[in-house]
């Protein structure tokens, strides 16, 4: 009688109802159809709501498992509500059943309901975007890849190590070396601003802009210039990347040097010295006409230099304080054997890859030593 009162006054309020009155049918007539939410009385002939309630919850389909209950108890102890919830019950009403508390108690659960449901759609589809990011930046990386040189280039009497690591899959550095129409090599280097695919884009063009300049222009304060004018042209003043580049002529070791906004480029010498050349120029794609100095060096044998992000002055972290450029350069290993020597020595002590800390920003690097 009372489950009948109960369908009578739930469905004059426009629920659909379903009734029995053991346990066993109860789960028959759940996953004959799944209800959108269950009234369980506490005590059932047969098994009892808890007991209804426990196998349920530990159901193999995760939307028969998750069905609001809402249990009803002719106890009205605190115990008997600790064993509702326990049992694994949303809510639970006390008898006799106040008609108006039970329809807020049912709504409030339908709502709750309705709420997880939209949660794991958004949940869906985030994992789906996620995906389809992962799956842009693995592509975007290749890409990248494919532009950074892998291995150094043959130049006798010279050795070059270099080292690229992102903050993600892509990043805004990129590095390379060409070959310019007076047989000198134009060693080169640029930052992007930002991170992810944006700049790993801004990297791509910095190598086409690079190789176009060194086409038609035989300095490397003209391909600078070159460089700037095509960057500015196609962004205006909207974006940036900072770049340094050194013309070396291998036979005499004699090098030209030209900064845009960079990093200094850091020499060590292998009488012990440490020289360091700072960027005279602005960032590229800041002014419409910057001027572009060369500054010229000799490389004798055992000398090297160090062309470098600014992700190698690390970031704050604890103690540690983000690193200068005068840092670095005390930093150099000045009887380095080789130049993977030299820049493996200050990778460990300025950006150790101990595959515990993440890269504050992008890291590039590039050193080239004269042979002894």
């Amino acid at each position: 009688m009372s489950r009948k009162i109960l369908v009578q006054l739930l469905a004059s309020n426009g629920y659909e109802c379903r009734e029995c009155d053991e346990g066993t049918k109860a789960l028959e007539l759940i996953h004959a159809k799944q209800p959108s939410l269950l009234l369980l009385d506490f005590d059932m002939p047969g098994l009892n709501g808890a007991e209804v309630l426990k196998r349920l919850r530990s159901d193999s389909n995760p939307a028969v498992a998750q069905i609001p209950a809402i249990m009803l108890t002719g106890h009205g102890s605190e115990e008997s509500e600790v064993r509702c919830l326990q049992a694994g019950a949303d809510d639970f009403v006390t008898k006799p059943i106040n008609a108006a508390v039970l329809r807020a108690r049912i709504e409030t659960q339908l709502r709750l309901r309705s709420m997880r449901r939209q949660l794991e759609r958004q949940n869906d589809e985030l994992e789906e975007w996620r995906y389809s990011l992962e799956r842009d930046l693995a592509a975007a990386r290749l890409t990248q890849q494919s532009l950074i040189p892998q291995k150094p280039p043959k130049l006798p009497g010279w050795e070059v190590a270099a080292c690229y690591r992102p903050v993600i899959q892509v990043g805004g550095d990129i590095y390379g070396w060409l070959q310019m129409k007076d047989g000198r090599m134009l060693f080169w280097i640029a930052d992007g601003t930002g991170h992810g695919a944006a700049a790993a884009l801004l990297t791509t063009l910095a190598k086409l802009l690079f190789h176009h300049g060194s086409v038609e222009n035989d300095t490397p304060a003209r391909v600078m210039e070159a460089v700037n004018n095509d960057f500015r042209s196609i962004f205006g003043a909207r974006s940036f990347m900072t770049a340094m580049c050194i013309a070396l002529d291998p036979l005499t070791g004699r090098a030209s040097v030209v900064g845009a906004g960079h990093p200094p480029l850091l020499m060590a010498r292998r009488s012990g010295g440490t020289e360091s050349i700072a960027s005279i120029a602005p960032p590229l794609g800041l002014i419409e006409h910057p001027r572009f100095t060369e500054t010229i060096v000799d490389l004798n044998l055992g000398d090297a230099f160090l062309l470098y992000t600014d992700g190698l002055f690390g970031a704050a972290k604890g103690d540690r304080v983000r690193l200068t450029p005068e840092q670095l350069a005390k930093m150099l290993n000045h009887s380095a054997t080789s130049a993977d020597a030299l820049l493996r020595g200050i990778l460990n002590q300025a950006a150790p890859d101990n595959g515990k800390d993440t890269l504050p920003d992008d890291l590039a690097a590039l050193a080239v030593r004269r042979a002894a």
